[in-house]
């Protein structure tokens, strides 16, 4: 990477020198005010089209700059809330008197996500969602990373009160993959888990200018991984939002499930920037969330042994039972099958006594009779623990951010930006993490130009005392007592007592005179009516010294299996890197304005570091590293009198473990009026995550493997391991077990094609429909082998990896928005979706972790500002079905049955503001699921109750 840097900075140097060249300058100025109550608007950005030059309005509305830029010139007057004006200008003029209008929606926004290139979003050719400053200030969530919820189309997976995965036209997860998240160009996520870690290092609200949500395939332009998705958020310029500005947000958060049902929850943010004569600016941004976090209680028993169903259960009902979100029950052992293999050894006491009984009868009963009579055909797990208490629920969250910004010129921009975030927050995954003092930062260096930008970042992960809640609970068991020592204490007590008692009762009804048959059913009938006796003592037994939570060697014993890094302890440790380079050109005014054509390309290097916890490991004992890279062309033409809009773009992309990938894409957009009609056949593909290539991780549920042949060699589970589904199947007769064989594993790929509308049916009615079809082969999806354990006989390892599923995976869905202008700023609007998974056959050996339901709607009525008197409102009502849950947490049989069902639930949220002109600022009270009714949105998810908050957000470009 660094040679790639070193070969690339004498073309920027290049680029500077030729940029550098001087015309004559244009001096612009003039006054921006309200159209309607004609007051000077503070803040209002004035840009030159074409170039970066651009500055805004101070507190009296006035505004000034120049520029270099040669010929007629256009500037741009735009602020949100506002209708944007684009304004001829020819030569020197500095007493523009602008009016600007309120727009009541959207549709004249302005976008560059979906084709890189400045576009109406009316005209999009794809679906595009935005969230601007006005949305996310007058949102009832209490954040816009939870507004985002609100949107058509849009799925929330929460862990945590700071941590959500935003998931996109189905397969969501807890740490979505098909899923890009952007911020100010640089992908956000954590190198070493390939996702998106919410918003614990991201952007602070204060700094937030817009976020872009693209539903579909967007690796056309936007690389691997943007399959379902792309979420992207720009910061504001220090040029064009200028000062000082702060938030505090207090409030308490309620569940009924909590160790403490109400805690207090704080959340503060301070932003200053300033620019020096229109060259240089900077920006300094603060952020910091505290709050005892939300808590999953799931006691429901997923075991589904010893006859039991999945429900309500415990140790009383399932000598098996295994928790949702109880760790340390997991394991499981059959108590007969682990002791059958006992009566070929004589020496053994429980075989010697069998033999004596069996002898004393005449070989009436033989062993295998007796041992059959004394003990049950059940599975026996350990007791675990509760989440709460091996789990941190502290949730913090810092977040700094500074950027540097200089202009050489109206054509470049340098901005050198580096954002750090570190905190504590809970995620489900494999496992049940505590993510303490997780950092992690990243840092870019950018030259923006009118028609180009070369940037280059890397990002740096840092797991903190992070830990594996699940493996925490199963080592604190080991701890105490080995399970290899704790099975046969429970058996061999068991079996002693019931051999014991049948014995006895079989010798005094014999010495009675009783006939053998009749001795021999009363001896059954004494010994298995005292079975929940033995079981009772058994445990007894074996779960003497058993660590108790809160006491001393309970803590001690956790804080020393938190210490040390996996699979020994339960320390998560990931210390991977990433690094970027990446360049766009943008050619059409090379091409004279006939044709728009842009051009780019990018490489990217994974440099993995678990210190060997979570990675598998070279044969010299190091962590591999990953290389890939990608490059585009997009060329666009209006047709038709500029009514047709037909763009195509091409993308290739290699990853050093797989073969090269192209991802094109075609779409049309034809405008009549106010009217957008689109349709689009775009590619998207998905190159396997670092931990789908490389993970080597034991887990409660499984040993989790990556797909390449370098790590599932290391456990040959070629030839030597069985389908799960085989197994299920005949879980009686090991002899129809499957065995496991081998295939080619390649990056997933996906064909989108969508049709769309978006237009105004009135001038109050705002309509965005979209309707879908996916295609996807070589779907990855989870595949799971066991392997009979050679440490505990009668137990079973399983190992999940993933695969590439045979047949075609197709999706489809639709989505329909409506906002309705209702007048004097009322607003209504209402958005539904639709997204469902095609049972095509041939899948069942697979879990797709479709994970979404097939229905999603939301209902919001607000007014930004009643009767101009300062007061604002919203609420918004939030439904959605239940589905069902895929993912390798969930316990394998459950997953294979279909049954981690996710319930419907709904919202309903609510704020409430007063803006307040003399002290700059607005005050907002709110609160979310006011219904009060907890819900999950996952399998070991915690349960999400209500949050109610006060916030005053000061800012000195607030206008009246």
């Amino acid at each position: 990477m660094k040679k790639i840097i070193q070969q690339i900075l004498p073309s920027l140097a290049l680029i500077l020198f030729l940029s550098a060249s001087t015309f004559a300058q244009t001096k612009i100025g003039g006054k921006v005010t309200d159209a309607d109550s004609k007051e000077p608007l503070i803040g209002v950005s004035i840009g030159v089209k074409g170039a970066v030059t651009g500055t805004i309005s101070d507190s009296k509305g006035n505004f000034s700059l120049s520029t270099n830029k040669p010929g007629a010139l256009t500037i741009v007057v735009s602020m949100v809330g506002y209708e944007r004006q684009e304004i001829p200008v020819k030569g020197n003029k500095t007493d523009f008197q602008i009016a600007l209008k309120e727009q009541a929606t959207l549709a004249q926004d302005v976008v560059v996500s979906a084709s890189r290139v400045e576009e109406s979003v009316m005209q999009s050719p794809v679906s595009v969602e935005r969230l601007d400053i006005r949305a996310i200030r007058e949102t009832p969530a209490a954040s816009f990373y939870d507004a985002m919820r609100n949107i058509k189309g849009v799925e929330v997976s929460a862990q945590s009160v700071s941590f959500s995965s935003i998931g996109m036209r189905g397969f969501n997860s807890n740490g979505n993959v098909r899923v890009v998240q952007m911020i100010d160009g640089m992908d956000n996520q954590a190198p070493g888990l390939n996702f998106s870690v919410g918003n614990i290092v991201g952007i602070s609200e204060l700094d937030l200018q817009s976020v872009d949500l693209l539903p579909g395939a967007a690796s056309a332009l936007y690389g691997p991984n943007a399959m379902n998705g792309i979420i992207l958020m720009d910061s504001k310029s220090p040029f064009l939002f200028q000062g000082l500005s702060a938030q505090v947000k207090t409030g308490a958060m309620y569940a009924s499930n909590r160790t403490e049902t109400t805690t207090p929850y704080g959340d503060i943010s301070i932003r200053f920037a300033k620019a020096f004569n229109n060259k240089v600016a900077f920006k300094l941004n603060f952020n910091q969330l505290t709050a005892d976090d939300w808590q999953s209680t799931d006691t429901r028993d997923q075991s589904l042994l010893n006859g039991t169903v999945l429900g309500a259960g415990s140790r009383g009902t399932n000598l098996a039972y295994n928790g949702v979100s109880v760790y340390g029950d997991e394991t499981n052992v059959n108590m007969l099958t682990s002791l059958k293999p006992l009566l070929g050894v004589p020496t053994n006491p429980l075989t010697a006594g069998i033999n004596q009984i069996s002898a004393a009868t005449g070989g009436l009963l033989t062993p295998s009779a007796i041992l059959g009579y004394i003990v049950p055909n059940v599975a026996i797990s350990r007791e675990g623990y509760a989440e709460r208490d091996l789990s941190s629920y502290a949730n913090r969250n810092i977040k700094f951010n500074a950027a540097l910004h200089y202009r050489f010129n109206d054509k470049v921009e340098l901005i050198l930006q580096g954002s750090y975030g570190q905190g504590t927050t809970m995620y489900t995954g494999a496992d049940r993490y505590s993510i303490k003092n997780f950092s992690m930062g990243q840092y870019k260096a950018e030259l923006k130009g009118s028609n180009f930008f070369v940037r280059a970042y890397t990002t740096q992960e840092n797991s903190g005392d992070a830990y594996a809640t699940g493996t925490l609970g199963q080592l604190v068991n080991e701890a105490a007592k080995p399970s290899t020592a704790w099975y046969p204490q429970y058996f061999s007590t068991f079996a002693g007592l019931a051999l014991t008692n049948f014995g006895t009762v079989l010798q005094t009804n014999l010495l009675k005179g009783v006939a053998p048959a009749s001795a021999v059913g009363l001896a059954v009938a004494s010994t298995q009516s005292s079975f929940p006796y033995y079981h009772g003592t058994a445990r007894a037994v074996s779960d003497a010294g058993r660590l108790v939570p809160g006491t001393a060697a309970f803590n001690a014993a956790v804080d020393a299996i938190k210490a040390k890094p996996l699979p020994q302890g339960a320390k998560f440790t990931d210390k991977s890197a990433l690094y970027h380079l990446e360049g766009m050109y943008n050619l059409t005014e090379k091409l004279n304005n006939k044709v728009e054509l842009i051009v780019g390309a990018n490489f990217r290097q994974y440099a993995l570091n678990s210190e060997g916890t979570l990675f598998a490991l070279q044969d010299d004992g190091s962590e591999f590293s990953i290389n890939e890279y990608g490059a585009y062309a997009q060329a666009s033409k209006k047709l038709f009198a500029d009514h047709l809009k037909v763009t195509g773009s091409l993308r290739f992309d290699k990853n050093e473990n797989f073969d090269g990938v192209y991802s094109p894409r075609l779409s049309g957009v034809y405008t009549q009026g106010t009217s957008n009609f689109r349709a689009s056949v775009q590619t998207g593909f998905r190159i396997p995550t670092t931990q789908d290539q490389y993970i080597n991780l034991l887990t409660p549920s499984a040993r989790l493997l990556g797909g390449l042949a370098v790590v599932q060699d290391r456990y040959k589970l070629l030839g030597n391991s069985y389908t799960l589904q085989s197994i299920l199947a005949n879980q009686s007769d090991p002899t129809k077990w499957v065995t496991y064989k081998s295939k080619a594993w390649k990056p997933e790929q996906v064909q989108t094609v969508e049709l769309g509308y978006k237009g105004m049916i009135t001038p109050q009615m705002f309509v965005d429909f979209y309707a879908y079809q996916s295609n996807f082969t070589n779907f990855s999806a989870g595949q799971v082998v066991a392997q009979p354990s050679t440490t505990l006989a009668g137990s079973l390892n399983y190992f999940s990896f993933p695969s590439n599923v045979d047949n075609e995976v197709v999706t489809n869905g639709w989505g329909l928005g409506i906002d309705y202008d209702l007048g004097n700023r009322w607003a209504l609007g209402t958005n539904v979706s639709y997204n469902a998974v095609k049972d095509n056959g041939g899948l069942a050996d697979y879990q797709l972790g479709f994970n979404t339901p097939n229905y999603r709607t939301n209902v919001s009525l607000g007014n930004r500002n009643i009767g101009n008197s300062g007061w604002g409102f919203n609420t918004t009502w939030r439904y959605q079905d239940q589905f069902v849950w895929q993912s390798s947490f969930v316990n394998q049989v459950v997953n294979q049955q279909q049954l981690s069902v996710i319930p419907a639930f709904s919202t309903f949220d609510m704020q409430v503001s007063k803006k307040v002109s003399e002290i700059k600022s607005i005050i907002k009270v709110g609160g979310t699921n006011l219904g009060g009714v907890a819900y999950t949105t996952g399998w070991g998810n915690p349960l999400i109750g209500s949050m109610y908050y006060v916030s005053i957000t000061f800012d000195e470009l607030l206008n009246k």
